[in-house]
């Protein structure tokens, strides 16, 4: 059985605080489908966390027109760093979230009247879609990008996440990588300029080689290709220029997790199959929640609910790319009903009024005071005291061995 890809799954940000984000996001993103509010530890991102666990508490909210969720990031065993550089267009990794949006004229104005920040004025690119930039409260660059495809109309003026514009070195390299491995093979544009549309961007008024990718109609197969839909991602070069393009994440002073965006994550079934294929083409997998799944019946993660099999490679640059095999979401917990994807048609899409049941977890701006919200915050406040306590109890054993 061949492994399938659904879609981009979600964008991972990091932030400083989870629920504050959240309710931007779902505010002003209409991320309000809350799928998870998971409080716990990150125990097997060691290599990406100064080479120990780390206890975090993470939201995944999407939006019911489609697209890919945003899996929000709070670490809680230690205070989120940004880097300590200022990061520009040209740094290696992802640099800027895209958000579809059917109606882009509109977001535009609403983001104006409600003083979002803006970066960018309302355009079209250069496949000559409707598209502007806008930054988020917390530093985060989004781009808004005309898509007709809806899944399920709501008020939003924007829908899910559409892609994501990623900082690379060897613009060739990466191009191969996200087209073999993630089945970008449509080049929509290949252009080497100073872009207008750049300006108000940090690093904007440089020059840069703009590779923008896409999938061919029928490369997105599964259960849920029907939601999440077609993706993009643009890959952009610094060219003739004096300055160095510097990793956005280093794992070292800034680590998975911090603020920024940690990780595209893609849906996907037949995760072996995919193991395999990856390694044929020479990219192996960095982290894997059980690798004894190829050989037995799989153990499986557990994010508030849902629950699957993950792993991560790493583009030519080091940038995260997440797979996660989704085996269970909960649709209505209250009565233990959910999607159970174990024994499904690996790629045949879920039929829409299946996914349409996504609708019964949107949540309002009240969640976050909710009974509910601050149990998840005393677990996550129980976790990283645990940790705190782990770790002390580690440094005491340290010095009397010394």
């Amino acid at each position: 059985m061949a492994f399938t890809i659904s879609g981009i799954q979600q964008l991972g940000v990091g932030v400083e605080d989870v629920y504050q984000a959240w309710d931007w996001y779902r505010e002003n993103f209409g991320a309000d489908v809350l799928l998870s509010d998971a409080p716990g530890e990150a125990a097997l991102m060691q290599p990406y966390t100064d080479h120990k666990p780390q206890t975090r508490h993470t939201i995944l909210a999407y939006n019911m027109q489609g697209g890919g969720g945003l899996e929000i990031w709070q670490y809680t065993s230690r205070k989120p760093k940004k880097a300590d550089f200022d990061v520009m267009l040209g740094d290696l990794g992802t640099f800027i979230g895209k958000i579809k949006s059917s109606t882009v004229a509109a977001a535009y104005l609403k983001f104006k009247t409600a003083g979002v920040k803006l970066k960018s004025k309302f355009s079209k690119n250069i496949a000559g879609k409707e598209h502007f930039f806008v930054e988020d409260p917390f530093g985060n660059l989004f781009e808004v990008v005309q898509s007709d495809i809806v899944f399920q109309e709501t008020e939003s003026k924007t829908g899910g996440m559409y892609g994501a514009i990623v900082g690379v070195s060897d613009m060739d390299k990466s191009i191969k990588f996200y087209s073999e491995i993630l089945g970008y093979t449509k080049v929509v544009y290949d252009e080497t300029a100073v872009f207008e549309d750049f300006a108000q961007l940090p690093g904007g008024n440089e020059k840069y080689r703009r590779v923008l990718l896409a999938h061919e109609k029928d490369a997105r197969k599964g259960p849920f290709s029907n939601f999440l839909n077609e993706s993009q991602i643009e890959l952009i070069q610094l060219v003739d220029s004096k300055r160095k393009p510097r990793k956005i994440y280093d794992f070292k002073s800034h680590l998975w997790g911090d603020p920024g965006f940690i990780q595209i994550c893609f849906d996907v079934k037949n995760m072996k199959d995919l193991k395999q294929f990856c390694e044929s083409k020479g990219v192996n997998f960095q982290t894997d929640s059980n690798p004894e799944a190829y050989d037995s019946e799989a153990e499986i993660f557990d994010m508030g609910g849902a629950s699957g099999h993950f792993t991560y490679i790493e583009d030519p640059d080091g940038n995260l790319i997440e797979f996660v095999e989704t085996y269970y979401i909960p649709i209505l917990e209250k009565f233990n009903i959910g999607l159970n994807l174990k024994n499904k048609n690996p790629e045949k899409p879920l039929p829409n009024f299946i996914m349409g049941g996504l609708k019964f977890l949107r949540k309002g701006g009240d969640y976050i005071t909710s009974k509910k919200a601050k149990e998840k915050t005393k677990i996550s406040d129980e976790c990283a005291e645990n940790m705190k306590k782990k770790y002390e109890a580690q440094d005491e054993n340290s010095e009397q061995n010394n």
